[in-house]
Protein backbone atom coordinates (compact mmCIF):
# COMPACT_ATOMS: atom_id res chain seq x y z
CA UNK A 1 0.00 0.00 0.00
CA UNK A 2 2.84 2.36 0.91
CA UNK A 3 4.60 1.81 -2.42
CA UNK A 4 1.30 2.20 -4.28
CA UNK A 5 0.81 5.64 -2.70
CA UNK A 6 4.36 6.62 -3.68
CA UNK A 7 3.70 5.48 -7.23
CA UNK A 8 0.47 7.46 -7.30
CA UNK A 9 2.20 10.63 -6.08
CA UNK A 10 4.95 10.16 -8.68
CA UNK A 11 2.38 9.79 -11.49
CA UNK A 12 0.38 12.81 -10.29
CA UNK A 13 3.55 14.96 -10.12
CA UNK A 14 4.52 14.06 -13.68
CA UNK A 15 0.96 14.59 -14.87
CA UNK A 16 0.97 18.18 -13.61
CA UNK A 17 4.48 18.78 -14.96
CA UNK A 18 3.51 17.66 -18.43
CA UNK A 19 0.74 20.29 -18.47
CA UNK A 20 3.49 22.91 -18.77
CA UNK A 21 5.86 20.99 -21.02
CA UNK A 22 6.12 20.63 -24.79
CA UNK A 23 6.45 16.85 -24.80
CA UNK A 24 7.75 16.64 -28.37
CA UNK A 25 10.44 19.19 -27.59
CA UNK A 26 11.38 17.24 -24.46
CA UNK A 27 11.87 14.03 -26.47
CA UNK A 28 13.99 15.88 -29.04
CA UNK A 29 16.22 17.31 -26.31
CA UNK A 30 16.74 13.87 -24.74
CA UNK A 31 17.41 12.28 -28.15
CA UNK A 32 20.13 14.83 -28.97
CA UNK A 33 21.99 14.53 -25.64
CA UNK A 34 25.76 14.00 -25.88
CA UNK A 35 26.85 10.54 -24.68
CA UNK A 36 30.44 11.55 -23.86
CA UNK A 37 29.34 14.27 -21.45
CA UNK A 38 26.83 11.88 -19.86
CA UNK A 39 29.71 9.44 -19.27
CA UNK A 40 31.64 12.19 -17.47
CA UNK A 41 28.53 12.84 -15.37
CA UNK A 42 28.39 9.14 -14.49
CA UNK A 43 32.01 9.25 -13.29
CA UNK A 44 31.20 12.25 -11.08
CA UNK A 45 28.25 10.40 -9.56
CA UNK A 46 30.27 7.25 -8.92
CA UNK A 47 32.94 9.41 -7.30
CA UNK A 48 30.30 10.96 -5.07
CA UNK A 49 29.16 7.51 -3.90
CA UNK A 50 32.72 6.34 -3.24
CA UNK A 51 33.54 9.39 -1.12
CA UNK A 52 30.24 9.11 0.77
CA UNK A 53 31.10 5.49 1.59
CA UNK A 54 34.55 6.60 2.78
CA UNK A 55 32.96 9.21 5.07
CA UNK A 56 30.69 6.53 6.52
CA UNK A 57 33.69 4.34 7.20
CA UNK A 58 35.44 7.17 9.07
CA UNK A 59 32.36 7.65 11.25
CA UNK A 60 32.07 3.92 11.98
CA UNK A 61 35.76 3.82 12.89
CA UNK A 62 35.03 6.29 15.69
CA UNK A 63 32.52 3.71 16.96
CA UNK A 64 35.27 1.05 16.81
CA UNK A 65 33.87 -0.77 13.77
CA UNK A 66 36.78 -2.43 11.98
CA UNK A 67 35.61 -3.23 8.44
CA UNK A 68 37.65 -2.29 5.35
CA UNK A 69 36.95 0.59 2.96
CA UNK A 70 35.92 -1.98 0.35
CA UNK A 71 33.26 -3.37 2.69
CA UNK A 72 31.69 0.05 3.25
CA UNK A 73 31.81 0.89 -0.45
CA UNK A 74 29.99 -2.35 -1.31
CA UNK A 75 27.40 -1.83 1.42
CA UNK A 76 26.83 1.79 0.36
CA UNK A 77 26.29 0.75 -3.24
CA UNK A 78 23.81 -1.89 -2.09
CA UNK A 79 21.96 0.81 -0.18
CA UNK A 80 21.79 3.10 -3.21
CA UNK A 81 20.59 0.17 -5.34
CA UNK A 82 17.71 -0.48 -2.95
CA UNK A 83 16.86 3.24 -2.87
CA UNK A 84 16.92 3.76 -6.62
CA UNK A 85 15.84 0.48 -8.20
CA UNK A 86 13.93 -1.83 -5.89
CA UNK A 87 10.41 -0.74 -4.85
CA UNK A 88 10.99 -2.31 -1.45
CA UNK A 89 9.95 -1.41 2.06
CA UNK A 90 13.61 -1.87 2.99
CA UNK A 91 15.45 1.39 2.35
CA UNK A 92 19.13 1.89 1.69
CA UNK A 93 19.90 2.84 5.29
CA UNK A 94 18.20 -0.32 6.52
CA UNK A 95 20.34 -2.37 4.14
CA UNK A 96 23.50 -0.83 5.58
CA UNK A 97 22.33 -1.51 9.13
CA UNK A 98 21.48 -5.13 8.29
CA UNK A 99 24.88 -5.60 6.64
CA UNK A 100 26.74 -4.56 9.78
CA UNK A 101 24.53 -6.41 12.25
CA UNK A 102 25.16 -9.59 10.25
CA UNK A 103 28.84 -9.05 10.98
CA UNK A 104 28.02 -9.23 14.68
CA UNK A 105 27.94 -5.55 15.56
CA UNK A 106 25.40 -4.13 18.01
CA UNK A 107 22.22 -2.99 16.22
CA UNK A 108 21.92 0.24 18.23
CA UNK A 109 25.50 1.26 17.50
CA UNK A 110 25.01 0.41 13.84
CA UNK A 111 21.82 2.45 13.63
CA UNK A 112 23.52 5.34 15.39
CA UNK A 113 26.48 5.27 12.96
CA UNK A 114 24.21 5.33 9.91
CA UNK A 115 22.13 8.10 11.49
CA UNK A 116 25.22 10.24 12.16
CA UNK A 117 26.38 9.64 8.59
CA UNK A 118 23.03 10.91 7.34
CA UNK A 119 23.08 13.99 9.59
CA UNK A 120 26.67 14.93 8.74
CA UNK A 121 25.83 14.54 5.05
CA UNK A 122 22.83 16.84 5.46
CA UNK A 123 24.89 19.48 7.29
CA UNK A 124 27.46 19.38 4.50
CA UNK A 125 24.69 20.09 1.99
CA UNK A 126 23.42 23.03 4.07
CA UNK A 127 26.94 24.45 4.45
CA UNK A 128 27.58 24.23 0.69
CA UNK A 129 24.24 25.86 -0.13
CA UNK A 130 24.76 28.66 2.41
CA UNK A 131 28.28 29.50 1.23
CA UNK A 132 27.26 29.45 -2.45
CA UNK A 133 24.21 31.65 -1.83
CA UNK A 134 26.26 34.23 0.09
CA UNK A 135 29.20 34.30 -2.35
CA UNK A 136 26.96 34.47 -5.42
CA UNK A 137 24.23 36.58 -3.86
CA UNK A 138 22.18 38.16 -6.65
CA UNK A 139 22.14 35.08 -8.89
CA UNK A 140 18.53 34.56 -7.79
CA UNK A 141 16.13 37.26 -6.61
CA UNK A 142 16.48 38.57 -3.07
CA UNK A 143 13.43 36.77 -1.67
CA UNK A 144 14.60 33.33 -2.80
CA UNK A 145 18.18 33.99 -1.68
CA UNK A 146 17.00 35.16 1.72
CA UNK A 147 14.83 32.05 2.08
CA UNK A 148 17.80 29.80 1.29
CA UNK A 149 20.00 31.64 3.81
CA UNK A 150 17.26 31.46 6.45
CA UNK A 151 16.70 27.73 5.99
CA UNK A 152 20.38 26.78 5.86
CA UNK A 153 21.33 28.92 8.86
CA UNK A 154 18.36 27.45 10.75
CA UNK A 155 19.39 23.89 9.92
CA UNK A 156 23.04 24.41 10.82
CA UNK A 157 22.04 26.20 14.05
CA UNK A 158 19.79 23.27 14.95
CA UNK A 159 22.72 20.90 14.49
CA UNK A 160 24.96 23.06 16.71
CA UNK A 161 22.19 23.27 19.33
CA UNK A 162 21.95 19.48 19.37
CA UNK A 163 25.47 19.27 20.80
CA UNK A 164 24.49 21.57 23.69
CA UNK A 165 21.33 19.68 24.69
CA UNK A 166 23.44 17.40 26.85
CA UNK A 167 23.89 20.30 29.27
CA UNK A 168 20.12 20.66 29.73
CA UNK A 169 19.78 17.85 32.26
CA UNK A 170 16.02 18.09 32.86
CA UNK A 171 15.44 16.76 29.30
CA UNK A 172 16.44 13.32 30.57
CA UNK A 173 13.30 13.26 32.75
CA UNK A 174 10.90 13.23 29.78
CA UNK A 175 10.51 10.19 27.56
CA UNK A 176 10.43 11.99 24.19
CA UNK A 177 12.98 14.71 25.05
CA UNK A 178 15.30 12.12 26.59
CA UNK A 179 15.97 10.84 23.05
CA UNK A 180 17.55 14.17 22.11
CA UNK A 181 19.45 14.31 25.38
CA UNK A 182 20.97 10.88 24.78
CA UNK A 183 21.72 11.74 21.17
CA UNK A 184 23.52 14.92 22.26
CA UNK A 185 25.57 12.93 24.76
CA UNK A 186 26.58 10.37 22.15
CA UNK A 187 27.46 13.05 19.60
CA UNK A 188 29.70 14.81 22.11
CA UNK A 189 31.39 11.53 22.95
CA UNK A 190 31.84 10.70 19.28
CA UNK A 191 33.20 14.11 18.36
CA UNK A 192 35.28 15.02 21.38
CA UNK A 193 37.78 16.26 18.83
CA UNK A 194 35.74 18.78 16.86
CA UNK A 195 38.32 18.82 14.05
CA UNK A 196 37.05 15.35 13.12
CA UNK A 197 33.53 16.73 12.82
CA UNK A 198 34.75 19.57 10.58
CA UNK A 199 36.65 17.04 8.48
CA UNK A 200 33.55 14.87 8.02
CA UNK A 201 31.43 17.90 7.11
CA UNK A 202 34.09 19.00 4.60
CA UNK A 203 33.99 15.53 3.03
CA UNK A 204 30.20 15.85 2.84
CA UNK A 205 30.59 19.16 1.01
CA UNK A 206 32.82 17.34 -1.47
CA UNK A 207 30.25 14.57 -1.90
CA UNK A 208 27.51 17.05 -2.76
CA UNK A 209 29.82 19.10 -4.97
CA UNK A 210 30.40 16.00 -7.11
CA UNK A 211 26.65 15.37 -7.31
CA UNK A 212 26.10 18.96 -8.46
CA UNK A 213 28.89 18.55 -11.02
CA UNK A 214 27.01 15.45 -12.20
CA UNK A 215 23.88 17.51 -12.87
CA UNK A 216 25.94 20.32 -14.42
CA UNK A 217 27.55 17.85 -16.84
CA UNK A 218 24.11 16.48 -17.73
CA UNK A 219 22.96 20.05 -18.41
CA UNK A 220 25.89 20.53 -20.80
CA UNK A 221 25.02 17.23 -22.48
CA UNK A 222 21.69 18.71 -23.62
CA UNK A 223 23.17 22.15 -24.42
CA UNK A 224 21.57 23.72 -21.36
CA UNK A 225 24.07 26.44 -20.56
CA UNK A 226 23.76 28.24 -17.25
CA UNK A 227 26.48 29.34 -14.82
CA UNK A 228 27.78 26.74 -12.39
CA UNK A 229 26.99 29.12 -9.52
CA UNK A 230 23.30 28.82 -10.44
CA UNK A 231 23.53 25.05 -9.93
CA UNK A 232 25.34 25.48 -6.59
CA UNK A 233 22.39 27.50 -5.31
CA UNK A 234 19.49 25.74 -7.05
CA UNK A 235 20.35 22.04 -6.70
CA UNK A 236 20.82 21.62 -2.90
CA UNK A 237 17.17 22.59 -2.14
CA UNK A 238 16.12 19.94 -4.66
CA UNK A 239 18.22 17.34 -2.83
CA UNK A 240 16.60 18.40 0.44
CA UNK A 241 13.11 17.95 -0.97
CA UNK A 242 13.87 14.50 -2.37
CA UNK A 243 14.84 13.34 1.12
CA UNK A 244 11.12 13.36 1.90
CA UNK A 245 10.06 9.77 1.10
CA UNK A 246 6.72 10.46 -0.57
CA UNK A 247 7.49 9.33 -4.13
CA UNK A 248 9.38 6.47 -5.77
CA UNK A 249 13.12 7.25 -5.42
CA UNK A 250 12.34 10.98 -5.50
CA UNK A 251 10.87 10.83 -9.02
CA UNK A 252 8.36 13.58 -9.65
CA UNK A 253 9.37 15.56 -6.56
CA UNK A 254 12.86 16.08 -7.97
CA UNK A 255 11.56 17.06 -11.41
CA UNK A 256 8.93 19.43 -10.02
CA UNK A 257 11.46 21.12 -7.74
CA UNK A 258 14.04 21.44 -10.52
CA UNK A 259 11.57 23.03 -12.92
CA UNK A 260 10.17 25.33 -10.23
CA UNK A 261 13.53 26.63 -9.01
CA UNK A 262 15.23 27.02 -12.40
CA UNK A 263 12.10 28.79 -13.66
CA UNK A 264 13.11 31.65 -11.35
CA UNK A 265 16.10 32.38 -13.59
CA UNK A 266 14.17 31.97 -16.84
CA UNK A 267 15.37 28.48 -17.78
CA UNK A 268 13.56 26.37 -20.37
CA UNK A 269 11.12 24.00 -18.65
CA UNK A 270 11.79 21.29 -21.22
CA UNK A 271 15.56 21.43 -20.77
CA UNK A 272 15.34 21.45 -16.98
CA UNK A 273 12.97 18.48 -17.02
CA UNK A 274 15.20 16.63 -19.50
CA UNK A 275 18.21 17.28 -17.25
CA UNK A 276 16.33 15.99 -14.20
CA UNK A 277 15.13 12.86 -16.00
CA UNK A 278 18.67 12.13 -17.17
CA UNK A 279 19.88 12.55 -13.59
CA UNK A 280 17.26 10.11 -12.30
CA UNK A 281 18.27 7.55 -14.92
CA UNK A 282 21.94 8.13 -14.13
CA UNK A 283 21.29 7.48 -10.44
CA UNK A 284 19.79 4.11 -11.40
CA UNK A 285 22.77 3.25 -13.62
CA UNK A 286 25.31 4.34 -11.01
CA UNK A 287 23.60 2.17 -8.39
CA UNK A 288 23.79 -1.02 -10.47
CA UNK A 289 27.11 -2.17 -8.94
CA UNK A 290 25.03 -2.53 -5.78
CA UNK A 291 23.01 -5.29 -7.44
CA UNK A 292 26.22 -7.27 -8.00
CA UNK A 293 27.36 -6.75 -4.41
CA UNK A 294 23.90 -7.72 -3.15
CA UNK A 295 23.83 -10.98 -5.14
CA UNK A 296 27.40 -11.67 -4.06
CA UNK A 297 26.51 -11.22 -0.37
CA UNK A 298 23.41 -13.45 -0.72
CA UNK A 299 25.55 -16.24 -2.14
CA UNK A 300 28.02 -15.87 0.70
CA UNK A 301 25.32 -16.42 3.38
Amino acid sequence: MKNFLKLLITIVMFYFLFQYIDFENLINILAKSHGGTILIALLFQLGSTFIAAYRWRLIMQLLVFKESVSYYVQSYFKGTFFNQVLPSSIGGDAVRIIDLTRKGYDKKDTFYGVFVDRIVGLVGLLVLNLIATIIFYGTFDKDFSFLIILLTVGGISGFILLFHLEKITFLANYKFLNLFHRLARRLNNLYKDKTLLYKHIAISVGVHMLSILTIYALALSIDFHMSFQTFLIAVPPVFLLTIIPISLAGWGIREGAMVGIFMLVGASNEKVLAMSILYGLLLIISSLPGSYFWVKSKKAT
